[in-house]
Protein backbone atom coordinates (compact mmCIF):
# COMPACT_ATOMS: atom_id res chain seq x y z
CA UNK A 1 0.00 0.00 0.00
CA UNK A 2 1.13 3.52 -0.84
CA UNK A 3 0.29 6.89 -0.08
CA UNK A 4 0.67 9.40 -2.75
CA UNK A 5 2.63 12.19 -1.43
CA UNK A 6 1.83 15.99 -3.12
CA UNK A 7 5.89 16.74 -3.56
CA UNK A 8 5.77 13.75 -6.89
CA UNK A 9 2.75 16.15 -8.56
CA UNK A 10 3.73 19.64 -8.29
CA UNK A 11 7.30 21.67 -9.77
CA UNK A 12 9.14 23.61 -8.45
CA UNK A 13 9.70 22.26 -5.08
CA UNK A 14 10.25 25.51 -3.25
CA UNK A 15 6.60 27.07 -4.25
CA UNK A 16 5.49 23.56 -2.91
CA UNK A 17 7.68 23.82 0.11
CA UNK A 18 6.29 26.98 0.95
CA UNK A 19 2.94 26.23 -0.59
CA UNK A 20 2.70 22.38 1.66
CA UNK A 21 4.17 24.25 4.99
CA UNK A 22 1.14 26.81 5.34
CA UNK A 23 -1.51 24.15 4.70
CA UNK A 24 -0.91 21.75 7.09
CA UNK A 25 -8.50 19.54 14.72
CA UNK A 26 -12.02 22.02 14.36
CA UNK A 27 -15.54 20.65 13.93
CA UNK A 28 -16.02 22.42 10.44
CA UNK A 29 -15.52 20.61 7.08
CA UNK A 30 -14.08 22.82 4.38
CA UNK A 31 -15.93 22.57 1.26
CA UNK A 32 -13.80 22.43 -1.81
CA UNK A 33 -12.61 25.91 -4.35
CA UNK A 34 -14.12 25.70 -7.61
CA UNK A 35 -11.93 25.86 -10.42
CA UNK A 36 -13.42 29.37 -11.27
CA UNK A 37 -15.08 31.43 -8.57
CA UNK A 38 -17.89 33.74 -10.09
CA UNK A 39 -17.33 36.60 -8.06
CA UNK A 40 -15.01 39.32 -9.23
CA UNK A 41 -14.89 41.15 -5.80
CA UNK A 42 -11.38 41.90 -4.30
CA UNK A 43 -11.49 41.40 -0.47
CA UNK A 44 -7.85 44.19 0.89
CA UNK A 45 -8.02 42.65 3.99
CA UNK A 46 -7.39 39.30 3.13
CA UNK A 47 -4.84 40.46 0.53
CA UNK A 48 -3.08 42.20 3.22
CA UNK A 49 -3.09 39.15 5.18
CA UNK A 50 -1.65 36.80 2.58
CA UNK A 51 0.63 39.25 1.44
CA UNK A 52 1.99 39.98 5.55
CA UNK A 53 2.02 36.11 6.48
CA UNK A 54 3.79 35.29 3.15
CA UNK A 55 6.11 38.01 3.46
CA UNK A 56 7.21 36.59 7.45
CA UNK A 57 7.21 33.00 6.07
CA UNK A 58 9.95 33.94 3.27
CA UNK A 59 11.47 36.84 5.80
CA UNK A 60 12.30 33.20 7.84
CA UNK A 61 13.26 31.19 4.93
CA UNK A 62 15.50 33.76 3.19
CA UNK A 63 17.52 34.48 6.62
CA UNK A 64 20.63 32.47 6.09
CA UNK A 65 22.19 33.75 9.51
CA UNK A 66 20.21 31.62 11.10
CA UNK A 67 20.45 27.93 12.17
CA UNK A 68 18.22 25.21 10.44
CA UNK A 69 17.01 24.76 14.48
CA UNK A 70 16.00 28.35 14.35
CA UNK A 71 14.41 28.36 11.43
CA UNK A 72 12.46 25.31 12.14
CA UNK A 73 11.34 26.67 15.32
CA UNK A 74 10.18 30.04 14.10
CA UNK A 75 8.92 28.70 10.78
CA UNK A 76 6.47 26.75 13.18
CA UNK A 77 5.85 29.56 14.91
CA UNK A 78 5.10 31.27 12.19
CA UNK A 79 2.27 28.20 10.76
CA UNK A 80 0.49 28.23 13.99
CA UNK A 81 -0.58 31.89 13.37
CA UNK A 82 -1.04 32.22 9.69
CA UNK A 83 -2.40 28.37 8.83
CA UNK A 84 -6.04 27.26 10.54
CA UNK A 85 -3.77 23.51 11.37
CA UNK A 86 -6.78 21.98 13.14
CA UNK A 87 -9.18 22.86 10.56
CA UNK A 88 -7.13 21.40 7.71
CA UNK A 89 -5.86 18.35 9.71
CA UNK A 90 -9.68 17.86 9.88
CA UNK A 91 -10.32 17.74 6.20
CA UNK A 92 -7.94 16.08 5.10
CA UNK A 93 -8.71 13.01 6.79
CA UNK A 94 -11.77 13.75 4.81
CA UNK A 95 -15.06 10.95 5.58
CA UNK A 96 -12.79 9.27 8.39
CA UNK A 97 -12.75 12.14 10.42
CA UNK A 98 -16.05 11.59 11.19
CA UNK A 99 -15.59 8.17 12.60
CA UNK A 100 -11.97 8.56 14.10
CA UNK A 101 -11.88 7.96 17.71
CA UNK A 102 -10.69 11.19 19.82
CA UNK A 103 -7.34 8.97 20.35
CA UNK A 104 -7.12 8.38 16.43
CA UNK A 105 -7.59 11.80 15.81
CA UNK A 106 -5.05 12.99 18.27
CA UNK A 107 -2.94 10.65 16.98
CA UNK A 108 -3.29 11.50 13.07
CA UNK A 109 -2.90 15.31 14.09
CA UNK A 110 0.66 14.39 15.53
CA UNK A 111 2.01 12.23 12.51
CA UNK A 112 0.28 14.74 9.91
CA UNK A 113 1.79 17.71 11.06
CA UNK A 114 5.31 15.63 11.25
CA UNK A 115 4.25 14.46 7.56
CA UNK A 116 3.84 18.40 6.46
CA UNK A 117 7.33 19.36 8.06
CA UNK A 118 8.82 16.53 6.88
CA UNK A 119 8.21 17.77 3.80
CA UNK A 120 9.68 21.56 4.01
CA UNK A 121 12.16 20.93 5.85
CA UNK A 122 14.75 19.30 3.65
CA UNK A 123 13.94 22.74 1.64
CA UNK A 124 14.24 25.28 4.33
CA UNK A 125 18.01 26.34 3.54
CA UNK A 126 17.02 26.33 -0.61
CA UNK A 127 15.58 30.00 -0.43
CA UNK A 128 17.92 32.62 -1.52
CA UNK A 129 16.12 35.88 -2.25
CA UNK A 130 12.05 34.90 -2.91
CA UNK A 131 9.44 37.29 -2.65
CA UNK A 132 5.99 36.91 -2.60
CA UNK A 133 3.27 39.83 -4.13
CA UNK A 134 0.17 39.70 -4.30
CA UNK A 135 -1.97 40.09 -7.63
CA UNK A 136 -5.46 39.87 -6.69
CA UNK A 137 -8.28 38.12 -5.19
CA UNK A 138 -11.65 36.99 -5.56
CA UNK A 139 -14.42 36.85 -3.01
CA UNK A 140 -16.17 33.75 -2.87
CA UNK A 141 -18.48 34.89 -0.30
CA UNK A 142 -18.10 37.01 2.55
CA UNK A 143 -15.04 35.90 4.55
CA UNK A 144 -13.84 33.45 2.10
CA UNK A 145 -11.35 34.55 -0.63
CA UNK A 146 -8.78 33.18 -3.26
CA UNK A 147 -5.92 35.37 -2.66
CA UNK A 148 -3.58 35.20 -6.09
CA UNK A 149 0.04 35.77 -5.57
CA UNK A 150 3.02 35.87 -7.84
CA UNK A 151 6.34 34.26 -6.13
CA UNK A 152 10.09 34.82 -7.80
CA UNK A 153 13.38 35.71 -7.57
CA UNK A 154 16.12 33.26 -7.12
CA UNK A 155 16.94 31.20 -10.19
CA UNK A 156 13.45 29.47 -10.68
CA UNK A 157 10.90 31.02 -12.86
CA UNK A 158 7.75 32.67 -11.40
CA UNK A 159 5.15 30.66 -9.85
CA UNK A 160 1.79 31.88 -9.54
CA UNK A 161 0.31 30.84 -5.83
CA UNK A 162 -3.19 30.89 -4.98
CA UNK A 163 -4.23 30.81 -1.37
CA UNK A 164 -7.98 30.61 -0.05
CA UNK A 165 -8.58 32.27 3.38
CA UNK A 166 -11.53 32.24 5.62
CA UNK A 167 -12.29 34.66 8.04
CA UNK A 168 -13.90 34.47 11.34
CA UNK A 169 -14.08 37.50 14.00
CA UNK A 170 -10.47 36.17 14.93
CA UNK A 171 -9.33 36.83 11.93
CA UNK A 172 -8.20 35.45 8.55
CA UNK A 173 -6.53 32.11 8.70
CA UNK A 174 -4.92 30.08 5.32
CA UNK A 175 -6.79 26.67 4.72
CA UNK A 176 -5.40 25.59 1.71
CA UNK A 177 -3.16 26.01 -1.43
CA UNK A 178 -3.28 26.15 -5.07
CA UNK A 179 0.11 25.25 -6.69
CA UNK A 180 0.58 24.51 -10.52
CA UNK A 181 -3.02 24.38 -10.59
CA UNK A 182 -3.22 21.64 -7.88
CA UNK A 183 -4.88 21.97 -4.68
CA UNK A 184 -2.72 20.80 -1.80
CA UNK A 185 -5.06 19.80 1.31
CA UNK A 186 -7.63 18.08 -1.55
CA UNK A 187 -4.88 16.47 -3.10
CA UNK A 188 -3.67 15.00 0.31
CA UNK A 189 -7.05 14.07 1.26
CA UNK A 190 -7.82 12.08 -1.77
CA UNK A 191 -4.62 10.13 -1.14
CA UNK A 192 -5.15 9.78 2.79
CA UNK A 193 -8.61 8.59 2.28
CA UNK A 194 -7.96 6.23 -0.67
CA UNK A 195 -4.78 4.55 1.79
CA UNK A 196 -7.96 4.25 4.20
CA UNK A 197 -9.81 2.55 1.94
CA UNK A 198 -7.61 0.49 0.63
CA UNK A 199 -7.03 -0.93 4.08
CA UNK A 200 -10.73 -1.71 4.65
CA UNK A 201 -11.46 1.98 6.60
CA UNK A 202 -8.46 0.99 9.33
CA UNK A 203 -7.58 4.59 10.35
CA UNK A 204 -4.31 3.10 12.44
CA UNK A 205 -3.02 1.73 9.17
CA UNK A 206 -2.42 5.44 7.87
CA UNK A 207 -1.13 6.77 11.36
CA UNK A 208 1.37 3.64 11.49
CA UNK A 209 2.85 4.66 7.91
CA UNK A 210 2.95 8.44 8.73
CA UNK A 211 4.45 7.85 11.64
CA UNK A 212 7.07 5.40 10.30
CA UNK A 213 8.17 8.10 7.23
CA UNK A 214 10.71 10.87 8.76
CA UNK A 215 10.92 12.26 5.33
CA UNK A 216 8.05 13.15 4.01
CA UNK A 217 7.32 10.20 1.29
CA UNK A 218 5.72 6.80 2.10
CA UNK A 219 6.78 3.92 1.10
CA UNK A 220 4.36 1.30 1.74
CA UNK A 221 3.38 -2.72 1.10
Amino acid sequence: MKVASVTKNISPMKALALGVALCLPAAAIIAPAPAQAQAAARDASAEAFVASGARDVLGVLNDHSRSIAAKKEAFRTLIDRFVDVPRVTRFVLGKYARSATPDQFQRFAAVFRGYAEGVYSRRINDYHGQKVAVTGSVVRKPGDVLVTTMLSGGSGQPMPIVWRVLGSAAGWKVVDVQVSGVWLAITQQQDFVSTIDNAGGKIDVLIAQLAQDGNGQIHGK
